[in-house]
């Protein structure tokens, strides 16, 4: 028996880089992977590659900041499974590298959308289908940015240091 068999896992920009990598090693651990990215094809090629290692996913395009999708999603894993053991909160935007007071307000709205509403809106929309679980865990990427600062990095760092503080008062 695999070490995830009868899990349900979660990922956030499953469709590559570390989302993807996580969304494939899950699976090969048994786990049943919701693999949630905004392209089409790429989740696809990430389907066949969890095929061919004998795993099984369920494919969510989804733009995270459609946030009442995120709800619905939330709904539809708890028709399905009535629980999910795992969320990985990977999908980010990087934004502008420029001076803060050159970032256009969409592109500071956009980032914050991805990398704090979204993830705020996942806990809010999966916290009762973990809860379900008997081993149900919560998983958000982050950054060394908030710890040491550089230039021109300011929509990120900001951030990914409030996805912190949404993370850690969750986890409180």
């Amino acid at each position: 028996m695999a070490l995830l068999s009868d899990r349900v896992a979660l990922v956030t920009g499953a469709s590559r880089g570390v989302g993807h990598a996580a969304a494939l090693a899950l699976a090969e651990a048994g786990a049943h992977v919701v693999a949630v990215a905004r392209t089409v094809g790429a989740l696809e090629e990430l389907d066949d590659q969890i095929r061919a290692k004998g795993g099984s996913a369920t494919l969510v395009p989804l733009d995270l900041k459609d946030f009442e999708a995120i709800d619905r999603l939330g709904a539809a894993i708890y028709e399905r499974w009535g629980k999910l053991d795992m969320l990985l909160g990977n999908a980010g935007l990087l934004g502008a590298i420029t001076p803060l007071s050159h970032l256009e307000p969409q592109v500071w709205d956009e980032v914050m959308a991805v990398n704090v509403t979204a993830n705020w809106r996942l806990i809010r929309s999966l916290d009762p289908l973990l809860r379900q679980s008997d081993a149900g865990r919560a998983l958000f990427v982050t950054s060394g940015i908030t710890r040491f600062y550089l230039p021109y990095w300011g929509v990120y760092a900001a951030s990914k240091a409030a996805l912190e503080a949404v993370v850690r008062t969750y986890a409180a």
